[in-house]
């Protein structure tokens, strides 16, 4: 959601304004079987994004291209703290339960309070519960033609 000025031009939101921690954690992240997806795996996409220096908005969408998705997430999360031996975590609280994002050497780790609540946003037995390993470029919500 970039700003659009009167001439019709997009405002780019500089990422060097951002804390080396946000810096750090913003991008998009995988499942293990995104490598796999052509051969018709499913596997489950994470894109982090800043919303400020100390939230992100995340979104996580499963494959899409050859059949119904098995998870989706849309949600805000909070910084609530970094250290050497954590990371940098995220909480949000969704279905009252209290979701964590825990990033660290280039790996996000979703997990919650109650781990089976993560399953409340996917289908077919599926849950956001898990290890994501971050991209170094774009994700592909869907496989080329």
């Amino acid at each position: 959601n970039n700003p659009v000025t009167k001439q019709g031009s997009v405002i780019k939101k500089d990422i060097t304004a951002l804390t080396p921690a946000m810096q750090a954690v913003i991008g998009d992240y995988v499942s293990e079987d995104y490598k796999n997806r052509a051969q018709g795996y499913d596997w489950v996409g994470v894109m982090v994004r800043a919303d400020g220096n100390e939230q992100v908005a995340i979104k996580v969408r499963a494959r899409s291209d050859l059949k119904k998705p098995t998870c989706q997430f849309d949600g805000k999360a909070t910084l609530m703290g970094q250290d050497e031996a954590h990371g940098v975590i995220f909480q949000t609280t969704a279905n009252n339960n209290q979701i964590f994002f825990q990033f660290k050497e280039n790996t996000l780790t979703i997990d919650a309070q109650e781990s089976d609540a993560l399953s409340y946003f996917c289908s077919g037995g599926a849950s956001l519960a898990g290890k994501y390993q971050k991209l170094q470029g774009p994700l592909e919500l869907s496989l080329p033609l």
